[in-house]
Parts: C-alpha cells; structure tokens; sequence
C-alpha cells in the first residue's frame, strides 16, 4: 500500500493508474476508522480498478464549541486497516497542505446545507464541501464513496457534483450497525457502557416510526411525536431534532405519500449522534 502525504505524490499516483487505464475509487475520511469505513472500501474495491481512502480531519466542517481536538484519531491503527483491506492508496495531506497560508476560499451549498444538521451547525457543509472539492481535485477519482448514515451529508456531495461539473460518481452505501442497531460512527468511541446502552434508543425510534408509516399514518407530526417520546423516555438523551423529509430536497413532510427518510439528532450524555431510516407506506 502506498502511504502518500503531498498533492504531488497523489497526482502523480493518479497518473500512473491512468496511465494504465485503471478506474479509481475514492474513500474520503476523517480517520479512527471502523466497520463502516470497511465497508466502503470492499465496495470500492468492486466498483474500481485502485482504491484510495484519504485519512483528513478537516477543521472548516467544525464549529468553535465543538470536538475537533478531541475528535480521534489513530493513523497507525487506519493505515493497519487499510492494508487488511488491500487498500492502494492512502493519502494522508497535512493541514498545511489542503489550507495553505492564505488560503481564503470556500463553498456555500445553499438552502440543502442550511436546515437540518446546518441549522444546528452553522458552516459545517461548506466547510465538508470544500474540503470534499479539494479532495476530488487532488485524487481525481472516477468514484467517491459515501455512507448512508450521513445522510444529508452524501444529498450535499452529491449536489455539489451536480452544479461544479465534477466528473465523479457519488455512490451513497448503507448504514452499518452494530448488534444492537447503533450506526457505526467514530464517535461512538466517546460513549461509556451506560451510554451506549442508551442510545439503543435512537434506532428503535427510527425503526417505531417506520412501522407507524407502513401501518398507514400519514400525518408526519404524528410520526415525528411517537419517535421523540420513545427517545425523551431515556433519561441520558436530549433530542436536538427529528425530522421527516422529502429524500431528494429535504424538505420536510407534511402528509406521508411516498418514501421519505426519517432524521435525528440526539445527545447522549456529552455525545452527538445522528442517524437515519428510508420509510414509505406500504
């Protein structure tokens, strides 16, 4: 496995697969990688010719009060990872590198990035949009690989690839989950035992909002009202959002008629979880 570290040695890589007309995969991350971000890569690998993940906390995504420093990070365990996972490339830029010294542009995504998780985060989706922009610029890849769970988050890549003319394919994969149906995420890692036993909660929400719509209610706040009293029933969760929304616009619904994709945000203890489900009446 190649371990790359600057723009030039990336494009340089790049060429040399073109060269040889491979197709290329592209796993972008932000490290303390996981079962998820494995899944990613096995599909990658499927769908490509070379695979390259690249590890980059990128501190635009996070806002002043929340855990960039302590977001965790372990590039000896993720490059051991990736060559489990027969990975070809991994491209580790330093911060230097993807925000040189006067460094002053960004990208707003508009009206998609503002509601829901922008709502609570204000310029965390520029700052994913700039930093996934500059990632496809440096890895030039055929295919970029996304995971379901961040759902709005793969609805903003996507849109970017639309209105920048990206020639990238963006491929949205399911959400991995753990025994007990908690999403896989790094931040998972911040939970005690008793926490993690908490957010159980967040999936079952999900999933008593899903049978309300296939046992035919229509009326979103309906849903929305059974799903936050399951949640506000766990002592150690606060609901930052749910939500039921149009699955392309994110929009929120007012009469279920069709698929739609059930969001949440909820602290668990000093935790941030967010998770998703598709639901349509049957």
């Amino acid at each position: 496995m190649n371990i790359i570290k600057s723009i030039r040695q990336m494009w340089r890589w790049t060429d040399g697969q073109r060269g040889r007309g491979a197709r290329i995969g592209f796993v972008p991350t932000m490290g303390a990688l996981h079962e998820g971000h494995c899944s990613l890569m096995r599909e990658a690998r499927k769908r490509s010719d070379a695979v390259v993940v690249s590890i980059f906390v990128n501190p635009t995504q996070f806002g002043p009060n929340e855990d960039f420093a302590q977001y965790p990070r372990d590039a000896k365990g993720d490059a051991a990872l990736c060559r489990r996972e027969n990975v070809d490339a991994l491209f580790m830029p330093t911060a230097d590198a993807i925000y040189p010294k006067g460094h002053d542009t960004k990208i707003l995504v508009g009206r998609i990035g503002e509601v829901l998780e922008g709502a609570f985060r204000p310029g965390h989706f520029s700052g994913v949009a700039t930093v996934v922009a500059k990632l496809f610029q440096m890895v030039r890849p055929d295919i970029a690989l996304f995971g379901q769970k961040d759902y709005q988050q793969t609805i903003v890549i996507k849109q970017l690839v639309r209105d920048l003319n990206f020639p990238v394919r963006i491929v949205a994969c399911p959400t991995v989950r753990e025994n007990e149906g908690l999403a896989m995420s790094s931040r998972n890692r911040y939970l005690s035992v008793e926490e993690r036993n908490a957010s159980r909660v967040l999936f079952k929400a999900l999933q008593k909002g899903r049978e309300r719509i296939q046992r035919g209610e229509r009326d979103a706040a309906a849903v929305r009202d059974a799903m936050a009293l399951l949640i506000q029933e766990q002592p150690l969760a606060r609901i930052e959002y749910v939500a039921i929304v149009h699955p392309d616009t994110l929009k929120e619904v007012v009469r279920i008629e069709g698929q739609v994709v059930l969001l949440l945000a909820v602290w668990i203890g000093q935790t941030r979880l967010i998770d998703n489900l598709w639901a349509k009446p049957d």
